[in-house]
């Protein structure tokens, strides 16, 4: 059995989908996972991974995990440690994490891989960059007023379509010979907000105005949700990102054998947040 963890987000339910193709058995774990999110067959098991009184039946049966934790798991509390020694005393012994490309480039800590390398597993360590997803941030701007307002409009990264996360990490499960290693997965061009704008746009088939925030202003706002630490580190990513930030990876394409979906596809496929 393979554990899918955040078996409800925009990487977790098109994995646990990609794993029953395969003929896998996969349990679903996630606060608030409902059988409507996962296949015919899946185990759903509804766990916070940031108590501990959650984690002693959670990867029983399994072989495998995928671990992702939420944006919150700290700060709820979360020990990382405690997670992977559930697992392993449950019999896990291979563990995929999804990680972050700022390990990489020494702009993130390296707790999670580190706690994952000492549990005596067999760990792949997945480091995707931005994902396409975060625009959903703007759908209600752009929905309201067709606009959209962000800071350092020409600044490009190489945001990345969860789905070819997803489809990595199936990869990186269900084949052997990827143990001990650590993957930067990015999309395969460098895509400014301003540009993102205009894709939205297109494919909507209605201009979408592009509003461009000072440094000030965007952090006024995101100071709201997030806290002040992340805030500027953040904003130090998306206006001065470092040349590991903005390098075009080639894993995705090494990986599934084909180049990894543009933004533009993505703000297709998902155009309805956005109407």
């Amino acid at each position: 059995m393979i554990v899918v963890t955040g078996a409800t987000g925009n990487v977790g339910q098109p994995l646990v989908r990609a794993l029953v193709d395969a003929g896998k058995r996969v349990a679903a774990i996630s606060r608030s996972v409902t059988s409507a999110d996962v296949p015919d067959g899946v185990a759903i098991r509804r766990v916070d991974l940031a108590r501990r009184e959650d984690l002693g039946s959670a990867f029983d049966g399994a072989e495998a995990l995928f671990l992702l934790t939420s944006g919150d798991f700290v700060s709820d509390g979360g020990d990382i440690e405690a997670v992977v020694k559930a697992a392993r005393g449950a019999g896990v012994d291979r563990v995929v994490l999804l990680s972050s490309l700022g390990v990489g480039t020494g702009t993130h800590g390296t707790d999670m891989e580190d706690a994952v390398e000492r549990a005596g597993v067999e760990w792949t360590m997945l480091r995707p960059g931005g994902f396409a997803s975060n625009a959903r941030q703007w759908a209600g701007t752009v929905r309201a007023e067709r606009m959209i307002a962000a800071p350092f409009g020409s600044v490009g990264l190489p945001v990345i379509d969860p789905a070819d996360i997803a489809a990595v990490a199936a990869v990186t499960l269900l084949e052997d010979g990827h143990g001990g290693r650590a993957y930067d997965l990015t999309g395969p061009e460098l895509i400014s907000p301003r540009q993102q704008a205009a894709d939205i746009g297109a494919a909507l088939a209605e201009p979408v105005r592009f509003v461009e925030l000072s440094r000030a202003q965007a952090k006024a706002r995101m100071v709201e949700f997030m806290p002040e630490p992340i805030v500027e580190n953040t904003l130090d990513i998306l206006g001065s990102p470092k040349p590991g930030e903005q390098r075009v990876s080639p894993d995705v394409e090494r990986l599934l054998g084909r180049a990894p979906g543009t933004f533009a596809e993505w703000a297709a496929r998902n155009v309805a947040a956005f109407r």
